[in-house]
């Protein structure tokens, strides 16, 4: 059926619309990044700088050790992702191919670890690090985030098993294949888009993490990227131009990913919604 032209206008510009608030806050950040320091505490009331400064985009790197703390998210956010989807993987397959008693019971248990903030437990989590020694240590960001987004995995990764017949399976066994062997030749290649976007997700989410980093870490070799950036908040002041400079730089890897894996986004999240 064709759309009414005039309702695909106004589907259109409502799009537009949305877009415009969305990018707005992107858009204020690198208009006060490129804007020098006299004229940020100068409270001008001009939306664009008089004087575009650039190189407060150089500067932001000498100032703070920038590209130390892009590699330490980088390392924490991959290999928690890493983690987090090794220990979903099996759990969700096993939940979506075995009907075993209790697997509702375990399903609702991962979805109400959800519901827990993590600003709700980071005194906890804290206490924990510090008996085992691991405060300021990749490994404690690294177990939280992964925990923090194991039940989102879980959660997408059975959506997307449950969608794939069990009857392909079936025809692997037959054919001599082992069960290791089916899940690894057939299924897995088939929930490509389901394991994306939990990727996806968990990566982002251990990217942006702030709280429970800020709580477990002092060291500069260890912070990632959201706490380093609070660098340029003192006591009595606040550097918006370096701070929103930084905050750009660490928006772009992130934008990156999403643009090239956006199209396994979009089926992998309606995995389940049809029934077969």
């Amino acid at each position: 059926m064709r759309a009414h032209p005039i309702r695909t206008a106004l589907v259109g510009a409502l799009a537009w619309l949305v877009a415009f608030f969305v990018l707005a806050p992107y858009l204020y950040m690198l208009v006060t990044a490129l804007k020098p320091r006299s004229e940020v505490f100068a409270g001008k009331q001009g939306y664009l700088p008089e004087t575009w400064k650039w190189d407060n985009f150089i500067e932001v790197w000498e100032r703070i050790p920038l590209a130390d703390y892009l590699r330490n998210t980088l390392v924490i956010a991959g290999l928690s992702t890493l983690l987090a989807v090794a220990v979903a993987l099996p759990a969700a397959y096993y939940t979506a191919r075995r009907k075993f008693r209790g697997r509702r019971a375990f399903l609702l248990l991962v979805l109400v670890t959800q519901m827990f903030a993590p600003t709700a437990l980071v005194i906890g989590i804290f206490r924990e690090m510090k008996v085992l020694g691991l405060t300021d240590t990749y490994l404690a960001l690294i177990l939280t985030n992964a925990g923090f987004n194991l039940a989102f995995s879980i959660w997408i990764l059975h959506a997307y098993f449950s969608s794939i017949p069990v009857e392909l399976e079936e025809a692997a066994l037959l054919d001599g294949c082992g069960r290791f062997a089916a899940l690894a030749k057939v299924t897995l290649p088939l929930a490509v888009p389901g394991v994306i976007t939990a990727v996806i997700f968990t990566f982002i989410a251990a990217w942006n993490e702030f709280i429970v980093a800020l709580t477990l870490t002092t060291d500069a070799d260890t912070q990632p990227l959201t706490v380093g950036i609070t660098s340029f908040i003192g006591e009595y002041q606040v550097q918006w131009q370096y701070l929103f400079a930084a905050s750009l730089v660490a928006v772009v890897p992130v934008v990156v990913l999403f643009a090239f894996i956006e199209r396994y986004l979009v089926s992998g999240l309606t995995a389940g919604s049809i029934k077969g």
